[in-house]
């Protein structure tokens, strides 16, 4: 049996209800081996969680960086709760040793899996806010993910693709993009809008979105990809 106690004292939570936890770190595998009709696998934490930490994250953001605009914030969340950010997490708390797998999934590393151990974080997120509460929540999604902010912020990676475009054709060229509507399609209440990015008259690439500040974003990163 794994030790429980210790992993609550790695999140700085002490369970009311131990079975939240143990669900939490329930994967399905472990389900169809087993057949312990009194278990659950943890993906409905793990759908909890999801939106759990989106919405912690996005309202920290919000808060903490007044001066910066959507696409800004929305880079640096995604940033946050993508794969990789959970599943270094995880790693960092050992959530891996902890998980109750199927003895076919353990062999093939499913403890070390980056997307396994990001979906059992989430699911453990929500596991703590129906335990704890939303306050409890938010305080470990933000002692955990603060390191990971900190870094983002450092290496300057959380800008959105209209300002990295920017600097790198001011450094390479000393010129700044130029955004302009190519098309307009769609009823007025479901516009589409097609803008190309052109540095002098040269078109680097093109973008749709549903309004004109999203399609000049999928615009800039086309055009990033295709200037690496």
């Amino acid at each position: 049996m794994n030790n429980y106690q210790g992993l609550e004292k790695k999140l700085g939570v002490k369970f009311r209800d131990s079975k939240l936890l143990v669900e939490a770190l329930t994967h399905r595998s472990y389900l169809n081996e087993t057949k312990q009709r009194e278990l659950h696998s943890n993906e409905r934490l793990e759908f909890l969680g999801d939106s759990i930490l989106s919405f912690v994250i996005s309202e920290w953001l919000f808060k903490r960086f007044p001066e910066y605009p959507e696409g800004i914030l929305t880079n640096l969340r995604s940033n946050l709760v993508k794969t990789e950010s959970l599943a270094k997490i995880a790693k960092k708390i050992s959530l891996g040793s902890f998980l109750l797998l199927s003895r076919g999934e353990k062999e093939s590393g499913g403890q070390n899996n980056p997307a396994l151990l990001a979906n059992t974080l989430e699911a453990v997120i929500g596991a703590i806010f129906l335990d704890q509460g939303t306050n409890a929540t938010k305080n470990f999604i933000r002692i955990n993910f603060k390191n990971l902010l900190e870094i983002l912020i450092s290496k300057g990676e959380f800008k959105d693709f209209k300002s990295l475009l920017q600097e790198k054709t001011q450094a390479e060229n000393k010129i700044s993009p130029v955004y302009k509507t190519i098309k307009e399609s769609g009823p007025d209440h479901a516009k589409i809008f097609t803008v190309g990015v052109f540095l002098e008259k040269k078109l680097l690439a093109r973008g749709q979105g549903k309004n004109k500040q999203a399609a000049e974003e999928e615009a800039a990163k086309n055009a990033l990809e295709k200037l690496k």
